[in-house]
């Protein structure tokens, strides 16, 4: 199988030697993008692959991945947060590995609207449905905006850029991305050397709920625990601050190192038996000459759990 794509899978040495896929293995790659964990696995062993994706342009990349594979890729079009319709504990997978975030390809798209860097329509869905980034931005109240752009970008200046917004769209409808831009730097300093662009939370922010990517993983993570085999490894990649902390605060109490707050609260599934084990206290991170040739690696952050033979209650099922 020859690479499609120039695109680089972040820690993709790091996330193939984490999954360790052997014959006859089932491997979930959650998150397909451009297949570059998915064509990884598949070369490393003879298994099958299930990947999802819930961008139908990474779905029609993906057909040439899958004609090359002899039908050991499955590729279905949903989100993440549906882990647990398609993989419970009587249809169980032995790996599972999410790469989270914006697909890169995605980024030098104009017309999908993530990149501040780039104009185009203020859309960011990745699915290419439902409400995007212009409706909210146009019709959304200047408190929602500011908890919007403070929760899921932890935008200090988050008030002071909701208040900007909701003036400029009195005079006219904010329908591209330089037109976000152009507000967002009026009423933000100029960053240092070095600093990212002051527009780079507020864009996070609103990719984030507009896609609703938070919820989906903690469904998924949820799931997950029902989904993975006994001894079946869990394998996270993040790049922001939002994302890993749910992926460790799930993994602390997977694994029972969270302990019970008063005698009173009842008892949860890491109380009993813990769910995943083997688990590193710090992340990952990636190697000096990753980050070197590739700037997306420079936020990324590796997590690694197994799972155990424990039970899942049914309160932690999908």
């Amino acid at each position: 199988m020859q690479p499609a794509q120039m695109h680089i899978p972040v820690m993709l040495q790091q996330v193939v030697e984490a999954l360790a896929p052997q014959h006859g293995q089932h491997i979930l790659d959650a998150t397909f993008g451009n297949g570059g964990y998915s064509r990884a696995i598949l070369e490393t062993a003879d298994c099958m692959v299930t990947a999802f994706d819930r961008d139908p342009d990474a779905i029609e990349r993906g057909q040439s991945l899958v004609a090359d594979s002899n039908d050991r890729l499955k590729l279905i079009e949903t989100d993440f947060g549906q882990l647990g319709r398609y993989f419970h504990a009587e249809h169980q997978v032995d790996g599972i590995v999410f790469d989270l975030g914006v697909c890169s390809t995605q980024l030098d798209q104009a017309e999908r609207g993530f990149s501040f860097r780039l104009d185009g329509p203020l859309d960011m869905r990745m699915e290419q449905s439902g409400i995007d980034a212009a409706e909210i931005v146009n019709s959304y109240s200047e408190q929602k905006l500011a908890d919007i752009l403070w929760r899921y970008g932890e935008e200090r200046a988050s008030r002071r850029i909701a208040r900007a917004i909701v003036r400029a769209r009195s005079e006219s409808q904010i329908e591209r991305t330089t037109q976000l831009c152009e507000i967002i730097h009026a009423v933000m300093p100029r960053p240092a050397p070095g600093q990212p662009d002051s527009a780079t939370r507020s864009f996070q922010a609103l990719r984030i709920y507009v896609n609703k990517e938070l919820e989906q993983l903690e469904q998924a993570l949820d799931a997950a625990q029902a989904a993975l085999k006994p001894g079946g490894v869990l394998v996270v990649v993040s790049f922001h601050s939002l994302e890993d902390r749910i992926v460790k605060q799930f993994l602390r109490q997977a694994s029972g190192r969270i302990p019970r707050a008063n005698k009173y609260r009842p008892q949860t599934q890491a109380d009993i038996l813990p769910l995943f084990t083997d688990i590193s206290r710090k992340p990952v991170l990636p190697e000096p000459e990753e980050t070197a040739v590739n700037p997306r690696a420079r936020s990324a952050k590796l997590r690694v759990a197994y799972r155990t033979d424990a039970p899942v209650l049914q309160e932690a099922g999908s």
